[in-house]
């Protein structure tokens, strides 16, 4: 049985599209809360809730984390740039997991997998800090073996193959390739003792041949969760998603 992790991110954007200077995160005219999406959708079945929050607050923010802190029942995984500032945040919040993941102030989200190899100190640094305090680290990678073996070298028992390049070629001559890429990412991963996820530009398409990936643990999934909620509502779409995760 995979796993579904729901980003919430961009439901935070839709409220963040017109709210961003009311002073308050929920209450009053302010909508949509993403903390009650994440309700949602675990009692739809969603096996935790994943949120990014960014070194700019585009989207989430900190009192969005608080509140699922204090409010969900699954688990809490907070995807964080690799840096002191949000390093202290994440032990004070003690989510059950987090994933360090790269950003770029130009990006709309994220895309391509974290250097591991060019931020090996501070990478490692922060997944010291992590497991001192029972919290679960994931490294979003590109699968490159190079990337996979440091990140099991440095002590992150999760990695979580980044599949935006796969997504990107699906309709392309690409697509056989990175597959393949995937493949060969997930086994090399799950020799070296890491337990692979997998995550970025999933939807209700690619999942058929996501879910062939070998050894996945759990794939989180934020965008086509969010978009398909908005047309069925968020129930039918975390539903529909796990049924087709797991056939």
């Amino acid at each position: 049985m995979i796993l579904l992790g729901v980003n919430i991110d961009h439901c935070a954007t839709v409220r963040q599209a017109r709210y961003r200077d009311a002073g308050a995160t929920t209450g009053g005219p302010v909508e949509p809360d993403p903390v009650t999406f994440a309700l949602a959708a675990e009692r739809a079945g969603a096996d935790g809730i994943t949120v990014h929050l960014r070194e700019d607050r585009r989207h989430i923010q900190d009192r969005d984390v608080w509140r699922l802190r204090e409010c969900i029942g699954t688990r809490l995984n907070l995807e964080m740039a690799c840096t002191p500032e949000m390093t202290a945040l994440a032990v004070k919040l003690k989510p059950e997991y987090v994933c360090l993941v790269p950003e770029n102030r130009q990006e709309v989200t994220t895309e391509g997998g974290l250097d591991v190899r060019g931020n090996r100190e501070r990478v490692r640094a922060c997944v010291q800090a992590m497991n001192a305090a029972g919290i679960k680290t994931s490294l979003f990678i590109d699968p490159d073996d190079a990337q996979i073996e440091l990140s099991a070298e440095l002590g992150a028992p999760v990695v979580e193959l980044h599949t935006g390049a796969y997504a990107q070629a699906y309709f392309t001559p690409r697509r056989p390739a990175e597959l393949q890429r995937l493949r060969l990412g997930a086994v090399r991963a799950h020799d070296l003792g890491l337990v692979v996820n997998a995550g970025h530009g999933i939807n209700y398409v690619n999942i058929a041949e996501i879910r062939t990936l070998p050894h996945l643990h759990e794939l989180n999934i934020g965008h086509s969760i969010v978009s398909r909620a908005l047309f069925t509502g968020v129930d039918e779409a975390v539903r529909e998603m796990k049924r087709r995760m797991n056939g």
